[in-house]
C-alpha cells in the first residue's frame, strides 16, 4: 500500500463521519484539472506512510469514526484490501473514492464487505471523457462500475467537478441522461489548488453552477451542488 499523505481530520470527505483522509499514490488517468498532480506525476516521491497512518488511527479511536481512502486511484494498490482490513479491525467505517475505470477490482473489493460507502467520479459526458481525463478512457468501464454499485447494496454517491474550459452545459445534460436515477449526485465547484496537471482552467460562477444544476435535474431530480 503506497500512502503518500493523510489529512488527520475532515468533516467534509465522509458524509456523516468525523474522518481521516488517506491519499494513495498513482493514477490511471491524467485529468488536466486534477488538484493532486503530485500523486499522479510522482506517485513514489515521498516516504510510504502506511504504518504511520495505522498508528495514528489506533490513537484516535473513539474520536474519529471514519477513514476516506482517495488518491490518485486507490484501486491501483495491490494490497488495498489488506490495508482496509486493518482499518476495519481498528474499528473504522471506510469510504472509498474511485474514478470508476477499474470495475473488476471494484467488484472484488466490495465483495469483501470492507467498504461502507463509495464516491465515484463522473469526469464528464461520455463524449467528453477524453478531454476530461487526458486519456483514451473507456467510458463503458464507468457504466460497468455504476452497475456494480447499484447491485452492491452499499451506499454511494456520484460527483462531477465542473471546470470552465473542460465542461459545457451540454455535457451536464448528457451526464444526466446517461446516469439516470441515482441515490446521490453532486456537481462540485472547481478549485485551483495551484498544483494542476494542466493550465487555463477556471471555476464557473455560482449563477452558472445553478444553471448546470437545473440542467442535470431534468434527469436527476435529487442532484445537488457542492462547494458553492
Amino acid at each position: 500500500m503506497n500512502v503518500q499523505g493523510y489529512q488527520k481530520l475532515t468533516l467534509l470527505d465522509y458524509p456523516g463521519r468525523t474522518a481521516c483522509t488517506v491519499f494513495t499514490g498513482g493514477c490511471n488517468l491524467r485529468c488536466p484539472f486534477c488538484h493532486n498532480a503530485g500523486l499522479v506525476r510522482t506517485p513514489l516521491a515521498g516516504p510510504n506512510l502506511t504504518d504511520e497512518v495505522l498508528e495514528y488511527l489506533q490513537k484516535r479511536r473513539g474520536i474519529l469514526d471514519g477513514v476516506c481512502v482517495t488518491g490518485g486511484e486507490p484501486l491501483l494498490q495491490p494490497d488495498l484490501e489488506g490495508f482496509l482490513r486493518k482499518v476495519k479491525e481498528i474499528g473504522y467505517a471506510v469510504k472509498l473514492d474511485t474514478n470508476g475505470m477499474l470495475p473488476q477490482r471494484l467488484a472484488a473489493l466490495l465483495a469483501t464487505k470492507l467498504v461502507d460507502y463509495v464516491a465515484m467520479d463522473i469526469k464528464s459526458s461520455p463524449d467528453g471523457y477524453a478531454a476530461a481525463t487526458g486519456t483514451d478512457a473507456d467510458v463503458s468501464a464507468v457504466t460497468d462500475s455504476l452497475s456494480i454499485l447499484r447491485q452492491s447494496g452499499i451506499p454511494f454517491e456520484l460527483r462531477t467537478t465542473a471546470v470552465r474550459g473542460i465542461h459545457t452545459e451540454a455535457d451536464f445534460a448528457a451526464i444526466g441522461e446517461w446516469l439516470g436515477e441515482v441515490p446521490a449526485y453532486f456537481i462540485q465547484r472547481f478549485v485551483d489548488s495551484g498544483q494542476l496537471l494542466g493550465e487555463g482552467f477556471d471555476a464557473f460562477s455560482p449563477e452558472e453552477m445553478e444553471r448546470l444544476l437545473t440542467t442535470v435535474r431534468k434527469h436527476i431530480p435529487t442532484a445537488q451542488l457542492r462547494g458553492v
